[in-house]
């Protein structure tokens, strides 16, 4: 039987050590699930309140929530109080501010340190996240965006604030950002200088559309889970990725360029437009082999009866990508995914000869755990040397790991473009 999937787990946060700063904010609620999640994710996550934040939540809850001891300016005073802010700032590999109010970002700006949060800041040197929240009023003071630029330039990211309905009853920018998007820039701003830094990676997502009718369409069960795990996988790396996705309600990935499309001929077109500037093409795109020769103008009555609609191939965009590479160069790694219903292995091993490719990934749709709209997948790999490496069954996600890995085999062993 197969192992429990840890599917919170995120192996670009594993064991990074993180400091989250909480101030006085109704929004510092949020700020507890940042914790949570960053925690579940592996992140050793330390927590500074304030003391305006205390008055919205308690230490308790962060020491609940991390496993670790939250901090606040009670321990100023205690007999490790003259390193204890030097430690926390230095060991941070990044810090986090979380909701971050008009107060706060004022004392940033001018470097006042007489907290324990602001002396932990000023004696770090570790990326700095802000995420302002504060009245819409507030928030586009001139003094406040001031602050903002300030701190922009002294390399602080600035996430948000979103737009919605303030505690005061105003509608405007000033709502603290999501946790899972704070996660997301921390994902990213750690991501930074690591493997793929440098690498141009252009990822194909989802499944494609192609019209019979102005309301009809032939599809496939493609979720785009798979693609979007590998464009977030990618970017933890810290490579520069663009996303060229079929219709999909997923989230893009913090840092990634995303570009929708709905037909083959579409995403095609995209794709060569970026090949000679692609490091690394990861097709993992359920195109449509077959499109409906002629389009309706109209939309087809159903008192018409039966109907016959005349199938003809779609463009192969494999197959050019490999003749575009033998003609003029383009992407150093190509990988393909095949999703089959039978002779997998076999099946795989004639698409990577036929079309070119340094590996493909293939998984076998009639498995229920499986393939389309779920979160798992279990496939083989199969290289450009025919061998095999079948893997359990794991999350999309720790997929696309796994695939990066081969990924970064196979650039290791190339030579370095001249």
């Amino acid at each position: 039987m197969d192992a429990p999937l840890k599917s919170s787990h995120i192996p670009a946060l594993d064991g990074r050590r993180i400091l989250l700063g909480v101030t006085g904010s109704i929004a510092a609620y949020k700020a507890a699930d940042l914790a949570s999640r960053l925690t579940q994710a592996g992140a050793l996550v330390d927590v500074v309140l304030t003391s305006a934040a205390r008055r919205f939540v308690s230490p308790l809850t962060f020491t609940s929530l991390t496993g670790r001891r939250a901090y606040d300016d009670d321990d100023l005073w205690g007999q490790d109080a003259h390193v204890l802010h030097v430690s926390l700032g230095r060991d941070a590999e990044l810090i986090v501010v979380a909701p971050a109010t008009a107060r706060t970002l004022a004392r940033l700006a001018t470097g006042m340190a007489d907290d324990l949060l602001g002396l932990a800041l000023l004696a770090s040197r570790s990326p700095l996240i802000l995420a302002p929240a504060m009245d819409a009023g507030m928030f586009g003071h001139p003094a406040t965006q001031a602050n903002l630029e300030t701190l922009r330039q002294r390399g602080a990211i600035v996430i948000g604030p979103a737009e919605g309905r303030m505690a005061s009853g105003l509608v405007g920018p000033g709502r603290m950002v999501e946790p899972a998007e704070i996660v997301g820039h921390i994902r990213r701003a750690l991501g930074r200088g690591r493997s793929l830094s440098g690498r141009r990676v252009l990822v194909t997502a989802g499944g494609t559309l192609e019209a019979i009718d102005p309301v009809r369409v032939i599809a496939n069960r493609s979720s785009g889970k798979q693609g979007f795990a590998l464009a977030q996988a990618a970017l933890d790396r810290g490579a520069d990725v663009t996303l060229i996705s079929g219709p999909s309600a997923l989230a893009t990935p913090v840092g990634a360029e995303r570009i929708d499309v709905e037909t083959v001929d579409q995403m095609l077109a995209e794709i060569q437009s970026r090949l000679e500037t692609t490091d690394i093409l990861l097709m993992a795109a359920a195109v449509a082999d077959f499109r409906p020769s002629h389009a309706n103008e109209d939309k087809i009555k159903r008192g018409a009866g039966a109907i016959d609609i005349h199938l003809e191939p779609t463009a192969d965009i494999l197959a050019t990508v490999a003749e575009r590479r033998k003609r003029s160069g383009g992407p150093r790694v190509v990988v393909g995914f095949a999703a089959e219903s039978r002779d997998l292995v076999g099946q795989a091993r004639q698409k990577v000869k036929a079309k070119g490719l340094d590996l493909i990934v293939a998984n076998d749709i009639t498995a229920p755990d499986a393939g389309f709209a779920v979160d798992t997948n279990r496939v083989t790999f199969v290289d450009r040397a025919e061998s095999v490496q079948e893997l359990p069954l794991m999350s999309k996600a720790e997929v696309a790991e796994a695939v990066l890995d081969r990924v970064e085999l196979i650039l290791g062993r190339q030579r370095p473009a001249a």
